[in-house]
């Protein structure tokens, strides 16, 4: 029997990590056995539902990579459906029942019900084994609001039917829903599907991930700069493991190559940001060089205050830093809110009582910058590179105490308690900015 697995997300908001992890392990599934991985719409809801979030699903399912096989739209099967409720109201498997409407009690309103037989139900779950229900307590439930209106539980069992699904694979939040299928399943003559239900995605702080509360939207990670590598890297290991050594980074290959639904965890996942970002940090440093320069300098322009002045040589120098500070795209813009980056492109504004170092004097700072200038200038510009200047004043700072020496340097060429080591500030501003500051700052204590 081929596999057939699928994804029925509701338009009803924008795509979310719960549903992008069961997407992924729908898909990697339908993949690891040769299967076919289906995405079905379930747009029944008309009121919550919209355009703009069905286009969100197929957006963000893209660009993670997980890509359909087949795709449907659940209300066009509306047809398929009435006749399937009608055919059940003539066996008597189901019938048409008037009575008032939960909204308003004083109008009568018809309904179908599935005529249950109230008999206990027994399934086993993948991830948890054998489930049993009785169903005596579900009474004749309500499977359509008219002959031509299926509510959510009768749709998703003759959808799954009509595509020959042979594993229903979704959170565990569905597990209660499961009886009432079955009893459909059984009153249209379908064959059960094998049935995973995954473990929820968890808070830090242990309590369930709520789109209200938490930041859940694909979309939202996307524009905050993580790529999608990361993404479903991290997302498959959120209640699946190898089980193997403690290899972490997998290609979406790798993970097909390893992924069962034995392997799913039953305990829920906490879904930790700080992981993630580590994630998304490997995957940066796997970027080509000339491709990560173009979008980080790229989002660098875009983040500056409108009055820097733009240097694109200063920028290139800048790289190097940016690819050893951030771990995502985002942390760019970050750090240029908060001023990182000014002093690469304007010499800053210095307080003159800070510019020794705690320990030292004034006198102390002055002596150790006009050293400094004295040691620049016998390097070249060509020469002019972290390297080669940490040699030369390294020897005089290790004397002289690297804090008192070096501190006058780094706070002269940048205005920051923190910021890069001086030898990679004076290399990224090139050799006569250097000087310039170094000759600033000498000035204001002198």
């Amino acid at each position: 029997m081929s596999v057939r697995v699928r994804i029925a997300p509701s338009p009803t908001g924008f795509f979310h990590i719960g549903t992008a992890r069961t997407a992924l392990y729908n898909y990697l599934f339908a993949r690891a056995q040769g299967g076919a991985f289906i995405l079905r719409i379930e747009d029944t809801d008309k009121e919550r539902g919209s355009a703009e979030y069905e286009e969100d699903i197929h957006t963000q399912m893209q660009w993670l990579g997980i890509v359909p096989d087949e795709t449907y739209i659940q209300s066009e099967h509306v047809a398929t459906h009435t006749k399937q409720l009608q055919k059940l109201v003539d066996t008597g498997s189901a019938y048409v029942s008037r009575e008032p409407a939960k909204d308003d009690p004083t109008r009568q309103v018809e309904v179908v019900r599935l005529r249950n037989p109230g008999k206990t139900i027994t399934f086993t779950d993948a991830i948890r084994g054998e489930i049993t229900f009785d169903t005596t307590e579900l009474k004749d439930f309500v499977i359509a609001r008219s002959l031509t209106d299926p509510l959510y539980h009768f749709a998703v069992v003759a959808d799954d039917g009509d595509a020959g699904i042979t594993h229903v694979i979704r959170g565990e939040d569905h597990i209660s829903n499961t009886p009432r299928q079955i009893l459909i399943q059984e009153a249209l003559g379908l064959p059960c599907p094998a049935y995973a239900h995954l473990p929820l995605i968890l808070a830090p702080d242990r309590t369930k991930m709520s789109k209200r509360k938490h930041q859940t939207s694909i979309r939202d990670f996307r524009a905050r700069g993580y790529l999608p590598e990361a993404m479903v890297n991290f997302i498959a290991l959120l209640g699946w493991s190898e089980g193997e050594g403690d290899k972490e980074l997998y290609s979406m290959k790798e993970l097909i190559d390893a992924f069962s639904l034995e392997k799913i965890h039953s305990a829920g996942a906490i879904f930790n940001e700080e992981k993630l970002r580590w994630f998304n940090r490997e995957y940066l440093l796997r970027i080509p060089e000339e491709l990560f320069a173009r979008e980080a300098l790229t989002r660098l322009k875009e983040s500056l205050p409108s009055d820097v002045s733009w240097n694109e040589g200063v920028a290139m120098r800048i790289v190097p830093i940016l690819r050893e500070r951030i771990h995502i795209w985002d942390d760019i813009n970050a750090l240029a809110r908060d001023g990182e980056f000014e002093y690469f492109f304007r010499a800053p504004s210095l307080e003159p009582s800070r510019i020794a170092d705690k320990k030292s004097t004034p006198e102390d700072a002055a002596k150790h910058l006009k050293h400094t200038l004295s040691v620049l200038a016998t390097i070249s510009d060509e020469d002019f590179i972290a390297e080669r200047i940490k040699d030369a004043l390294w020897d005089y700072a290790t004397a002289e105490g690297r804090g008192a020496a070096l501190w006058p340097i780094r706070y002269a060429l940048s205005g920051k308690d923190k910021s890069p080591d001086p030898f990679t500030l004076a290399q990224a501003i090139g050799k006569g900015e250097t000087e310039q500051r170094l000759r600033a700052a000498r000035a204001l204590i002198s």
